[in-house]
Parts: C-alpha cells; structure tokens; sequence
C-alpha cells in the first residue's frame, strides 16, 4: 500500500474548460474630457493627449500623456500620480508636463477609483491597488516603441510618495523613484499625525469605521468623508490652512478632485490601518530620492523613509538614496511652487539612474 502511495503523483490533471482567451486583458471605454481643464497652462514644447490602459486588477486607468517636442526615441519615461485626493489635471499634470519638456516621456494618471479613471464603486483607496497602479504605468510604457524599456521611472506626491516607494520595492522594472512631500498613509491612517494615536483610540477608530460599513450596507450607498475642511475654522491648524489655499481656491481647485470636493468614501482608512506600506522599503535596490519641504508638517515620513532605505545598505553597494530638503518650504509648496521646487536636482537624479 505504501509503495502504491509513493508512485502515485501528488495531484491529478483534472479536466478543465479554462482556457488563457478566458483570461484576456482587457481595456474598457472611459468618458474623457476633450478639454484643456488642468489647473496649470499648457506647454508649447510638448504634445500632448489622452491615453488609457488596464491594470492588473481589471480596472482601467486614464492618464495624459506628454512628449518632448523634436526629440529622439526611444526616450526615458516616468510615471507620475499624487496627491492623495487629487487628480491629473492638478499637481501630477503639473510635474509630468516639467519632466517632458526636460527631455522625458511621461503621464499624470488619475488613481484607480477617481478622476477620469475606471473602477467601481468610487472614490476608494486601496494601499495594494494604488500601488498596483504605478506598475500599470511601467506596463503600458512598455508597450510604446519610443519608450526605451530600461529607463522607466515613477513620481509620487504627497499620499503617492508612499505608494511610489512601495511600488519600487515590489517592481525592479522602477529604475528610478521620486517621492516629492511624501505621505506614508498607512502610518498617518494607524498612528494619526506625529503617531499621537493609542492603541485604545485607534480600537474606537475601527469601531467608527465598522459602525460606518454597517449604515452603509443598509442604506445602499457609500457615505463620503469629506474632502478639505470648508468653511476653513478660523484655528485650523496651519498645514489645513495650506491645504485649504491650494485645493479650495483658484490655485488649485478642480471638479473632479476629491479633495476639493467631497473626498474618499468614508471607509477608505480601513485597509491602511492594518497594511504598512513600506515594509519592504530596505530591500528596493534601485535609486530612490526623496524631496521635502523644510517647514513642512509631513517632514518626519520623509526621515524616517530614509532610514529604512539606508540602514541596511551593505559597503561596496550602490549609494543610490538620495534625502534633499527645500529650505524655508512647506508641504504644498512642492505641489505647484515652480520658484521652490527643485526639478533641476529632480531632472539630474532622473538622468543619472535612467541612463
């Protein structure tokens, strides 16, 4: 019996009607907007137009896509998406159409859940589909024949910083990652800001969370958590105050951002508080740079991001990690300062890793 047990194979070949035309990839129709609507003014040094494509999730993503004018192919590409609320049309627009005119390929993409792009129901964030979505950027550059398969590099702002460096850890094809005024959401959804949250107000935050799942089951919608505090309390804090004057004003304001209006859906903290993002960040191989605003509030996840890709770095391996602080700058002057932010060390850091 034993010897007929060990000639036996582990498993049986069952008959299947599986088949891999079962499973194709598929890119869904998404209503876009055949408009100029961005917040910042259109370039005259680059083309510019509307793409889309699948992520691995089946959910397809609307991006706009800059080309330097009159320039060689095949070229470096990078990917660019933040902050978190926002949409393409603001800050991610505003970084990808300056890259491209600095030589590069690029798209501003909205989330997954949000802006132009697909996904239901809306305006949800996901730590593992968000970052999902930086890999859908490497994938579609790698279906263009003007973008050059070994330099592909990502940008993320603000929430996206995070997500940015989570893709690097779990995508080698990133060669180059930016995360400019950085968020680590899932410590700030957990931890609450400068981890003042306890165990026992994070337990009620679940129970508020829970509470909020059960209404929404029953009353067949999503409730929203709101976006940018509107009115403006007159002793909100000053990083609300900034926030306010870039999303609430003519500066920055859009009507498809979350933050400017209504925000994420209410349960949207969930899944960050029981999934850390950078985990992983001490094994990304690749370079990593870090910017950050001197007076900025969120200065401490950029620090602490930068221990984590540092401390383990062995001797005779690559000094690739990079921490630059803009002098006298807060966490929205990195969205759309031109003055402050520094793309010329952002342009020199692309050009060294995507060589």
């Amino acid at each position: 019996m034993l010897a007929v047990a060990l000639s036996t194979p582990a498993y049986t070949k069952e008959p299947t009607t599986m088949s891999d035309n079962d499973n194709k990839i598929v890119k869904k129709e998404l209503s876009l907007s055949t408009e100029w609507d961005k917040t910042f003014t259109k370039s005259e040094k680059v083309d510019h137009c509307k793409v889309t494509f699948p992520n691995r999730y089946g959910i397809t993503i609307a991006a706009d896509l800059y080309i330097p004018k009159n320039a060689g192919v095949p070229l470096p590409a990078i990917a660019v998406s933040g902050p978190f609320g926002a949409v393409k049309e603001q800050v991610s627009g505003r970084y990808a159409q300056e890259m491209a005119e600095r030589g590069f390929l690029t798209i501003a993409f909205d989330p997954s859940f949000t802006g132009e792009s697909g996904g239901t129901p809306r305006y949800v964030a996901s730590p593992d589909i968000n970052t999902e979505d930086f890999s859908a950027a490497v994938d579609y550059f790698l279906t263009r024949d003007d973008v050059n398969s070994e330099r592909i590099g990502i940008i993320g702002i603000c929430g996206w910083g995070g997500f940015a460096v989570n893709a690097a850890a779990n995508d080698p094809r990133i060669k180059a990652t930016l995360a400019s005024t950085m968020y680590d959401m899932s410590r700030v959804s957990a931890n609450g800001y400068f981890d003042a949250t306890t165990p026992d107000e994070r337990y009620a935050l679940r129970e508020k969370l829970a509470a909020q799942r059960t209404a929404d089951i029953r009353n067949g919608y999503y409730t929203l958590g709101g976006g940018v505090v509107d009115p403006l309390p007159c002793d909100a804090p000053q990083f609300v105050k900034d926030y306010y004057d870039y999303y609430k004003t003519d500066r920055g304001y859009h009507q498809r951002s979350l933050n400017s209006n209504g925000g994420f859906n209410a349960t949207s903290p969930i899944p960050f508080i029981n999934f850390p993002l950078l985990a992983y960040a001490g094994e990304i191989r690749n370079a990593v740079m870090l910017v950050h605003g001197e007076k900025a509030h969120s200065l401490y996840f950029s620090n602490d991001t930068y221990k984590k890709l540092t401390e383990n770095r062995k001797p005779g391996t690559p000094d690739n990690k990079l921490l630059y602080i803009v002098p006298g700058a807060n966490h929205t002057d990195l969205y759309d300062r031109m003055d402050i932010i520094p793309f010329k060390e952002i342009e020199n850091f692309f050009n060294e890793y995507l060589k």
